[in-house]
């Protein structure tokens, strides 16, 4: 097989394995969700045309190795029947990851799920420099590692005080991470530094005069990286309320790095070679 063949294939979520002619197939799990009967044929195909088994990857997905070179036509065929679709590899956008959210997760402060889907339909396998993955958790308590990914959004909370009935307890202080609440009990009195608030929502949850309120949101993360180089994604702006505006800040952030990345060069390092000030001006101009 001549390496412009292999590079469709891989294109198409199918990886050459040592073994000559075998093929280990990444599937696309958005969100790491899957129906039951898909996962039955995920099951069915592994028996039929692999070894009996599937790989679980650190990014919720499913690889099926041992599949034969002249059988990937009749497993991509037999996927679809369950709405299924081969993954992508190479230097495109992948799969989208996602914890559970707030439809299950008591912490959960945003959507996750369905998220996932609309970010997958829009980004999935867009040619870019390098791979770049998007990753979603959604709460600081931070399941999925946002940070770990090109682009890492995460739920957040801007917690908003209302002074009524308030009995001025200091439980929110107590609860603060940021330490940005301060209670005096004495002169009734409640000090609150909104720079300073990391957007956990503990205040909200834990109040019982229910005191505190809030708009929830995404917080984002640029450039993570964890594989030869480990480096922490960086927020460069304020949390983001409005789903219409994540997306416009995405966008910006991918249009950067398509038209500043070079072949072969991930995001982070196209970051760090033209500036991260320019990212965030960029990033700036769409959210004023």
């Amino acid at each position: 097989m001549d390496e412009q063949a292999y590079k469709e294939l891989k294109k198409g979520g199918f990886m050459r394995q040592k073994q000559e002619e075998k093929f280990s197939l990444r599937l696309r799990v958005v969100g790491g969700q899957l129906k039951a009967g898909q996962i039955a044929k995920i099951s069915e195909i592994a028996d039929k045309y692999g070894q009996g088994y599937v790989h679980m990857t650190s990014r919720q997905g499913i690889e099926i190795p041992f599949i034969d070179f002249k059988d990937i036509n009749t497993v991509k065929a037999e996927l679809a029947e369950v709405g299924l679709q081969p993954g992508a590899c190479g230097p495109r956008v992948r799969t989208i990851t996602a914890c559970q959210g707030n439809g299950i997760c008591l912490s959960g402060l945003i959507e996750t799920s369905i998220l996932a889907k609309e970010l997958d339909a829009k980004y999935f396998a867009k040619d870019l420099p390098h791979k770049f993955k998007i990753g979603i958790t959604g709460c600081r308590n931070n399941c999925l590692k946002a940070e770990e990914n090109d682009i890492g959004i995460k739920g957040g909370i801007l917690p908003e005080w209302e002074e009524e009935n308030c009995t001025y307890c200091g439980v929110c202080e107590a609860v603060c991470p940021a330490d940005c609440i301060r209670v005096n009990q004495e002169t009734q009195e409640l000090e609150f530094e909104k720079d300073k608030c990391v957007y956990c929502g503990k205040c909200i949850k834990s109040c019982p005069m229910d005191n505190w309120t809030g708009a929830s949101g995404y917080i984002t993360s640029f450039g993570g990286l964890f594989g030869n180089t480990i480096t922490t994604g960086e927020s460069l702006i304020p949390l983001i309320t409005e789903k219409e505006t994540l997306f416009q800040v995405i966008d910006t952030a991918i249009d950067f790095f398509k038209e500043y990345g070079r072949q072969g060069e991930r995001f982070r390092f196209t970051i760090d070679r033209i500036g991260i000030d320019k990212l965030k001006e960029k990033i700036e101009e769409v959210i004023s």
